[in-house]
């Protein structure tokens, strides 16, 4: 099995993702604070994906 690498705009969208769960656990964002951890889910499920499937 080899893994890949995943693109830069596959990397900034999960640590997007990731960073609005982990401040969303401290201050209140309407959308996001109800389903933080979708959010962190589905930040690390994109990345093994992407590491996963070459050119994600």
């Amino acid at each position: 099995m080899k893994l890949n690498a995943p693109t830069k705009i596959t990397w900034i969208v999960s640590l997007i993702l990731g960073l609005l769960s982990l401040l969303s656990y401290f201050v209140a964002i309407p959308f996001v604070t109800v389903n933080l951890y979708w959010f962190m889910g589905l930040g690390w499920l994109l990345l093994i994906l992407a590491t996963f499937l070459k050119g994600l």
